[in-house]
């Protein structure tokens, strides 16, 4: 089978960020983004989702931390898109309903090639230390645009802020996990209009 892999660098005036991805590997990581609380998060996406994943992101941290959260948005997305190729195959579909802790998010996912993002969090605390939590959207907004994909979040309760977004991104993992496996019943793109 065609190895799913890809690997992407973008290099502006305000960000460097490097992207190497493996959709069937093993949940081997190594992630630095900068901003510690967005690394832990990515290390749970690619652990959960089994992606095999390395990122290298340095940005004008002592502007904001906009540039880097959203640009590695767009970045892991881009390389997520190259991997699934064509898609053909794919199972294309996948929803995770995870709770952590005293949290429960609901996550579904569709490869099909249309960017679109419903993001509601019940959780409305706005900081994780100096994280502004607000900017997870943004990081989500970029990376479906370049994935190609609808993402529906949903965290559903929960009072603490790091379990709140914990739940989100292993529930992302999981619902990319079944969504980019090989249905081996699947022959050609899993669309009804036979292009994503």
């Amino acid at each position: 089978m065609k190895a799913r892999r890809a690997k992407v660098v973008r290099e502006t005036k305000e960000t460097q960020i490097s992207v190497d991805l493996d959709v069937d590997g093993r949940g081997v990581y190594s992630i630095d983004t900068g901003i510690p609380f967005l690394s832990h998060m990515i290390d749970l996406l690619a652990k959960h989702a089994l992606f095999n994943l390395t990122v290298k992101a340095r940005g004008d941290l002592e502007v904001d931390y906009h540039h880097t959260v959203e640009d590695l948005g767009l970045v892991l997305g881009d390389a997520l898109n190259q991997a699934l190729g064509d898609r053909k195959g794919i199972a294309r579909y996948g929803q995770s309903l995870l709770p952590m802790d005293e949290s429960l998010s609901l996550v579904a996912v569709d490869l099909g090639g249309r960017p679109y993002l419903v993001y509601e969090i019940a959780n409305r605390k706005k900081r994780i230390r100096d994280f502004d939590v607000g900017l997870i959207e943004e990081f989500f907004r970029a990376f479906v645009t370049q994935a190609r994909m609808n993402l529906h979040i949903a965290h559903l309760y929960g009072a603490e802020p790091h379990h709140a977004y914990e739940s989100v991104f292993k529930g992302l993992a999981r619902a990319l996990r079944m969504a980019c496996a090989r249905d081996p019943r699947v022959s050609g793109v899993p669309s009804s209009k036979g292009a994503i």
